[in-house]
């Protein structure tokens, strides 16, 4: 009989949820913040919190024999160096791809349409018609042609728009051209709406510099549904000022958006505080996603979206 191996989750509703595990997988709780029942030590498999701080997640290394870790966000940039080769790296990709998708087609809807700025006039019972661009035949711009970027074109195309994908190479898959990420740039002065849904890596920190936002045309929208680094912010924040480019992100550098950042006060920045796949579809989606994970690691199989190897 297998050695028994103890996994902690972050919560005991997600035990419960998850539950029954295994006989030869132990549950315990383990917040990362408070100590578990269970000595540190013991700990081999380390389920972790959702949209935890670098802080909490710091407390991982207190768990010396941890050899898997199963993120409940599709992003694990970060965890490399937190975990360096002693765990394996699993992820939720997949989990939160409906509910991201989403929230790029609900920013770029309420952008393009005004909808800010209805908001403010009804504040002020204000009756405020304007002609605003709309989504329809505009270019947009999709950068990132992963899990969530597909969900993205798949949602855009009843929105009658020119499409434009980038991804890390450029190729034709089904659905037809991919142009590489390095002919953004040449592209850009052509594209209104620009979506980026991109892992966070050395090469697409900053991504979107103050060169690639000079080149995209006037009044052009950004929205970042990625990591906030993959924008420059300070590049971002003076173009919003000038009010030549709108933004619209659930996404940003530096995360949350202190207060009284400049982003805050310009009426053509929509501000989301990371919300893209915090909704009521998560927790199912990441049950389901669990009950996999468990069945595997209890039959000593690597599990779904193994991102990085011990």
């Amino acid at each position: 009989m297998s050695t028994q191996r103890t996994i902690s989750f972050p919560s005991q509703e997600l035990i419960d949820a998850v539950g029954p595990i295994p006989e030869n997988l132990k549950a315990v709780l383990w917040d990362l913040e408070n100590d578990p029942e269970t000595p540190l030590e013991d700990i081999d498999i380390a389920v972790l919190p959702y949209m935890a701080n670098p802080r909490t997640l710091e407390n991982l290394r207190k768990a010396p024999n941890v050899t898997v870790v199963q993120t409940q966000t599709t992003g694990f940039d970060g965890m490399i160096d937190l975990i360096g080769d002693r765990a394996d790296i699993n992820t939720a990709s997949g989990v939160h791809a409906a509910a991201t998708a989403e929230m790029a087609l609900g920013l770029a809807i309420a952008s393009l349409r005004g909808f800010p700025q209805s908001v403010r006039d009804q504040q002020q019972g204000r009756w405020n018609p304007q002609q605003w661009p709309g989504l329809a035949d505009r270019t947009v711009g999709l950068v990132g042609v992963g899990g969530i970027g597909e969900e993205i074109r798949k949602r855009l195309e009843p929105f009658e728009v020119n499409l434009l994908r980038f991804g890390s190479t450029a190729r034709t898959d089904e659905h037809g051209e991919v142009f590489a990420t390095s002919e953004l740039a040449a592209r850009a002065p052509e594209i209104e709406v620009l979506i980026l849904i991109v892992p966070l890596n050395d090469s697409t920190r900053h991504l979107v510099d103050a060169q690639l936002l000079a080149k995209l045309p006037d009044g052009a929208t950004v929205i970042n549904v990625a990591r906030g680094p993959v924008v420059d912010t300070d590049a971002i924040v003076a173009e919003v000022a000038s009010g030549r480019l709108n933004m619209a992100s659930d996404v940003f550098d530096p995360e949350p958006l202190p207060a009284g950042h400049p982003l805050w006060q310009h009426p053509n920045a929509l501000v989301i505080p990371h919300n893209g796949g915090n909704t009521k579809a998560f927790f199912p989606r990441m049950v389901k996603l669990l009950k996999k994970q468990v069945q595997a690691w209890a039959a000593a199989n690597d599990g779904e979206n193994l991102v990085h190897r011990s």
